[in-house]
């Protein structure tokens, strides 16, 4: 009996130690010009766990994202939260996009946004302004991609840190 126990801890003790393990808590976003739409592709991947706890915390919507049971309330909320929290400014003034839709792919939710009607040739700068799920998780990092031709530049945005620009 003394030797189960001993070997009870063994076997316990190492999975109590990754229970309490540190959540990383990261968004990422690709931003692409499309020459063809002439528009602005915009695509966000977020944790569906992190966001079923912020439709809780902030709207008390028990939204089950991902399952038979999803919330009709789901995809409003989620719109009306997407468009308080991401904010794109073409040439120095807010651009409105159109909320295209979502999809999932595994525990992430991808959220599909456009900006229509922006020529390349009048383009000469790019805001992106990520606070999703600051609000919720002090860890939270949205790591931005935008990529216009040769131009790249990438950024790891921060509650303390919201914007990112590319200058072209």
């Amino acid at each position: 009996m003394k030797s189960f126990k001993k070997f009870l801890v063994v076997l316990v003790l190492p999975l109590m130690a990754f229970s309490a393990a540190h959540k990383f808590y990261v968004s990422v976003t690709n931003v692409n010009y499309s020459e063809k739409d002439k528009a602005l592709q915009i695509t966000s991947r977020v944790f569906i766990d992190d966001l079923d706890k912020l439709l809780l915390e902030r709207y008390d919507i028990k939204a089950k994202l991902n399952t038979d049971n999803e919330s009709p309330l789901a995809d409003e909320y989620l719109e009306k939260y997407l468009r308080s929290k991401f904010v794109v400014e073409v040439n120095g003034s807010t651009a409105s996009y159109s909320y295209i839709g979502r999809k999932y792919d595994a525990d992430v939710l991808i959220f599909y946004v456009e900006v229509p009607n922006i020529e390349l040739s009048t383009l000469k700068s790019i805001q992106i302004e990520n606070e999703i799920l600051t609000d919720l998780f002090e860890d939270q990092q949205n790591i931005v991609h935008l990529k216009f031709g040769n131009d790249k530049k990438s950024f790891v945005l921060v509650k303390s840190r919201t914007k990112g620009m590319l200058k072209l």
